[in-house]
């Protein structure tokens, strides 16, 4: 089989459209990472086409008068986990402390705004949609590139092969993922190390024999740093083409503001 033709990450572009939603509820999974469900009619509609979608989040204090007050608002890029009619639900890792400012606006706006707090919701703007098969999968990322990889997760078929690397701190943190039998599924302790340094150590851990055999679809991002392992392994010692592979730095040490641009 030809790895270049069995599948192929197809650029797609969507209505931008900014949206007013409010708070609906919160659930802890681990003790520093919560889902919250945002609901509202404006949701309606509401489309993300590719695992990897980034859209932004606006985050006002109190309740905003005008649209253009909700648009001023602080913001910052998620990725889309999983919607309906009228609701959508996103996952943070919370870093920091809420209580002290150190978590950052958006970790502290998940983990302590009261129900029916209002928040703005900005795109997708265009999706990189996965078409075809890949012959086995290779997800790897911290906990912010969870709601990708649970993505992904989903689109694999019950006989979908390959394995999935998250790093977390420790088994108190552990992030499952439902995948096929096929794919493994590793929690990559990271202990007190700095975020990123265990997930690259893994990555480098690989060798051109661990190879899946045919179309190998490739994922990796997490702190930026993860950027050259995962090109390291991906595109030198697997030889996958580059439409085969995203790989991105998520976020930046002490830059609260870096997203990677999808």
């Amino acid at each position: 089989m030809d790895n270049r033709t069995s599948f192929r990450l197809e650029p797609t572009g969507l209505e931008l459209r900014f949206r007013r939603a409010t708070l609906a509820a919160r659930e802890w999974l681990t003790p520093s990472y919560v889902r919250v469900r945002l609901q509202g009619p404006e949701l309606t509609g509401f489309r993300s086409l590719g695992a990897d979608d980034h859209l932004r989040l606006f985050f006002p204090e109190g309740a905003p008068e005008t649209v253009d007050d909700l648009r001023a608002a602080p913001n910052r890029e998620y990725t889309p986990l999983a919607w309906g009619e009228d609701w959508l639900e996103i996952e943070f890792a919370i870093h920091g402390d809420p209580a002290d400012g150190t978590a950052g606006v958006a970790a502290a706006w998940a983990a302590t705004a009261p129900v029916g707090a209002v928040a703005g919701v900005g795109g997708p703007r265009g999706s990189k949609v996965l078409t075809g098969r890949p012959d086995a999968w290779l997800l790897a990322g911290d906990e912010t590139a969870v709601p990708a990889m649970r993505r992904f997760a989903q689109a694999m078929d019950a006989d979908a092969v390959g394995s999935i690397h998250v790093e977390v701190t420790d088994a108190a943190h552990a992030l499952p993922i439902d995948a096929p039998a096929g794919v493994r599924v590793e929690q990559v302790h990271r202990g007190t190390g700095p975020a990123g340094v265990a997930l690259a150590a893994r990555l480098d851990a690989l060798t051109a024999e661990d190879r899946p055999t045919g179309s190998v679809f490739g994922f990796v991002a997490a702190e930026q740093s993860i950027v050259k392992p995962g090109r390291a392994l991906l595109l030198d010692r697997w030889s996958l083409a580059p439409e085969q592979m995203i790989v991105k730095g998520y976020w930046k040490r002490a830059e609260m503001e870096y997203h990677a641009p999808h």
